[in-house]
């Protein structure tokens, strides 16, 4: 399907593409046209209406993406206090050892700061690369881009790498050794970002992203990887269901956005 996308030169068009397939868009025209049919056909009309309804309101719920996720993408778990002291001893012991963070959006301009910010996810996978780093002393690399949704082209702002290399210099006080600032997407981020490191000796690869989008990810890597590099997940963000009605069970704009990322994690893998 990826090469399908290329052969085309469809792949700018990748983001509007989910936008159009992902909650609420496709359930907003099943109500329209359901609307349209009750002038005819009532019965069909106010089924439409109800199942778009319907689907607009399990799609908005927090359990529901939980359930999905761990179901259909099953992410590894968080890297535990063993894992990260095995880490940590490896590295002392000499083994070269690197953290990957991967982008996920930036903002071209934030007025705020005057200049180009990350986006939330991607800030939160850069805090825990930081901790990740200070935690088993290994150095930083991030790979991002200006993704597809830029157009891809150079040189119209600062590229993800670049904005993360400045936050996380000045409000992290931690320098990223690695900056690989050309790939739009997970497969191009695993393709630019490994080879660098490759070539500086490194021989265990931690990748840093969330959990809906480490299934993804983890299959790029080890593929780009090869039989010479060590890849470990190491996911993050993970949302947990808290047993709570208002929280879980009921709808919610916190509920439509993780239900949106599991759903588009889904199409991307079909797509390849």
């Amino acid at each position: 399907m990826q090469s399908f996308f290329s052969l085309l030169a469809l792949d700018a068009w990748k983001p509007a593409l989910a936008a159009l397939l992902l909650p609420p868009v496709p359930l907003l025209l099943l109500c329209i046209v359901g609307a349209r049919l009750i002038l005819r056909h009532r019965v069909r009309g106010w089924l439409l209406v109800l199942v778009g309804l319907l689907l607009l309101a399990l799609f908005s719920l927090r359990g529901t993406a939980v359930i999905l996720r761990d179901q259909f993408l099953r992410p590894p778990p968080a890297l535990a206090e063993g894992p990260l002291a095995d880490l940590q001893a490896r590295v002392k012991a000499g083994e070269r050892v690197a953290i990957v963070v991967l982008g996920g959006g930036r903002r071209a301009y934030a007025p705020e700061y005057g200049v180009a910010d990350l986006e939330p996810p991607t800030l939160e996978r850069l805090r825990y690369g930081v901790w990740l780093s200070r935690r088993i002393g290994a150095d930083l690399a991030f790979s991002g881009g200006l993704g597809w949704e830029a157009g891809g082209r150079e040189g119209s702002s600062a590229t993800e790498a670049e904005v993360a290399a400045r936050v996380a210099r000045s409000e992290f006080n931690q320098p990223i050794r690695w900056l690989e600032a050309t790939s739009r997407d997970t497969r191009e981020n695993a393709a630019l970002s490994l080879p660098p490191l490759r070539a500086a000796g490194i021989r265990t690869v931690v990748v840093v992203t969330h959990a809906w989008h480490m299934p993804r990810a983890l299959t790029h890597f080890q593929r780009s990887a090869g039989a010479d590099l060590k890849v470990i997940p190491a996911p993050m963000g993970q949302v947990l269901l808290t047993h709570r009605w208002v929280s879980d069970w009921l709808p919610s704009g916190d509920g439509l956005q993780e239900n949106r990322r599991v759903l588009r994690e889904l199409l991307a893998t079909l797509a390849g």
